[in-house]
């Protein structure tokens, strides 16, 4: 079975020093370009937001960072705004060895919906195709590292089971937000979705 690894939003706004920093972020980067030979395709998933997007807490008067709201699709962290499309914050962190990509897929471009899955937007209808172009590379093994392990990488791992891949997170390089316990949850959630974590 073919395998890729898919490379979760190693973005400079995800990393220390941006705008929705993740710590020690910019750690993981030689671990996942050291991992890129292994497999026979990587995807690189990059968060590509317009400046009004519905998940900035910017966008909504009164509120404050990491407060939640309801959206027509469930549950809505608001965000400090972060990878705005065409912002340096939004490329790749430049250690990343970008030239391994087989395919970008730049998610949260529609501007009242978040998309934190590399499968889905947040209404887990809306497909950003990649399932489709693994599919037809028949490739059905994925690893899935970068950032960050409890929303984004997890969104994708638990998406990547039940669209029918195999799915292995390396929890060495990915790090976490940790909102309010979501790192452990996130890990409960994969392990009963049948993630592998390794």
């Amino acid at each position: 079975m073919a395998k890729a690894l898919i490379v979760i939003d190693m973005q400079l706004d995800f990393c220390p020093g941006g705008r929705l920093a993740v710590a020690g972020g910019d750690e993981i980067v030689p671990a996942i370009n050291a991992l890129m030979a292994g497999f026979d395709a990587v995807v690189l998933t990059q968060d590509w937001h317009p400046r009004d997007h519905a998940s900035f807490a910017d966008n909504h008067p009164g509120a404050a960072p990491f407060s939640q709201i309801e959206m027509p699709y469930g549950p809505q962290v608001l965000w400090p705004a972060h990878c705005v499309i065409g912002s340096e914050g939004a490329g790749f962190h430049p250690g990343l060895d970008a030239t391994h990509a087989d395919l970008v897929i730049r998610k949260g471009f529609r501007a009242q919906i978040d998309s934190y899955s590399a499968f889905y937007e947040n209404d887990h209808q809306t497909a950003t195709g990649l399932a489709g172009y693994l599919r037809d590379r028949s490739i059905g093994d994925l690893t899935f590292v970068g950032l960050a392990h409890d929303f984004c990488v997890a969104w994708s791992a638990i998406d990547a089971v039940r669209l029918g891949f195999r799915a292995t997170v390396v929890e060495d390089a990915t790090r976490a937000i940790d909102l309010n316990g979501s790192r452990e949850a996130a890990r409960e959630d994969m392990h009963k979705a049948g993630v592998t974590l390794a």
